[in-house]
C-alpha cells in the first residue's frame, strides 16, 4: 500500500513539474485574465490523420495553435493566459493534457484537430462537446456558447461548411469538462484534397488561428 502511495505522489510531483516548466510563473498567480488550455492534437509519432496531399494533422494543428499564442501576444495585446499542451512536436498522452487541466483549471479547454473520411468529398467543420453531461451543467452550457461561436465565425467569416455541434465521449472532454467549458474542433476534412491544400497554407493556418481567437467568449 505503501509503495502506491508513493508512486501516486511522485506521479503528482512531476505533473507539478511539468506545469512549473511549462507555465508562466505570473500565469500561476494572476487572477485577473482568463486562462485558456489549447491542446494540438496528436504529436510525436502520432501523426494523426494523413492528408490527401501527404500533411499530417499533428503539424497543422501545432502550427494553428502556436499561431494562436502569437496573435494572442502581439495583434490581441494578450487578453488571455493562453498556454499550449505541447509546443513541440512531442508526443503526449490523453491522461496528461487532463491532468494538466486538472491543476491549472482553466476558464476554456479547446482541442485542436483535423478530419478524415473515407468518402473524399466529405467537408467542413465540427465541434465537439462530450456527450454525457447535464446541458444543466454550468461549464456544458459555457462550452455550447464557444462552440456555436466557433462555428458562426468559421463559416462566415472563413466560409466553411459547416457540420454542426456534436457529441462524444472522447477522453480529452470527458476527463476536462468537470473542471472547465472544453470543445474539440476538427478544422475540415485532411481526405478532401482542397481542405487539405488550404490547411497547407501559412496565410490560411493564420487565418484559422485569428478566427479561432475571435470566437473566444468566456
Amino acid at each position: 500500500m505503501r509503495n502506491r502511495k508513493n508512486t501516486a505522489t511522485m506521479k503528482q510531483f512531476k505533473i507539478l513539474l511539468i506545469v512549473l516548466f511549462l507555465v508562466p510563473v505570473n500565469m500561476l498567480f494572476s487572477q485577473e485574465k482568463k486562462v485558456i488550455m489549447i491542446d494540438a492534437g496528436h504529436g510525436g509519432i502520432d501523426s494523426g490523420a494523413l492528408g490527401a496531399n501527404h500533411s499530417r494533422e499533428k503539424d497543422i494543428t501545432l502550427a494553428i495553435a502556436k499561431a494562436m499564442l502569437m496573435y494572442n501576444r502581439t495583434l490581441l495585446d494578450n487578453p488571455y493566459e493562453l498556454y499550449l499542451t505541447r509546443y513541440k512536436d512531442t508526443l503526449i498522452s490523453l491522461s496528461h493534457r487532463t491532468q494538466l487541466v486538472h491543476v491549472l483549471r482553466p476558464d476554456l479547454f479547446i482541442s485542436l484537430h483535423c478530419n478524415h473520411a473515407k468518402n473524399e468529398k466529405a467537408t467542413g467543420i465540427e465541434v465537439y462537446l462530450h456527450n454525457k453531461t447535464s446541458l444543466k451543467n454550468e461549464n456544458q452550457m459555457e462550452s455550447k456558447v464557444v462552440a456555436l461561436s466557433m462555428i458562426e465565425v468559421l463559416t462566415e467569416r472563413l466560409g466553411y461548411r459547416s457540420r454542426g455541434i456534436k457529441r462524444a465521449n472522447f477522453q480529452v472532454l470527458r476527463e476536462s469538462i468537470a473542471i472547465s467549458p472544453a470543445i474539440l474542433v476538427e478544422l475540415g476534412f485532411l481526405s478532401n484534397t482542397d481542405e487539405a491544400s488550404y490547411l497547407e497554407l501559412e496565410k490560411n493556418i493564420n487565418a484559422l488561428a485569428l478566427a479561432l481567437l475571435m470566437a473566444i467568449k468566456i
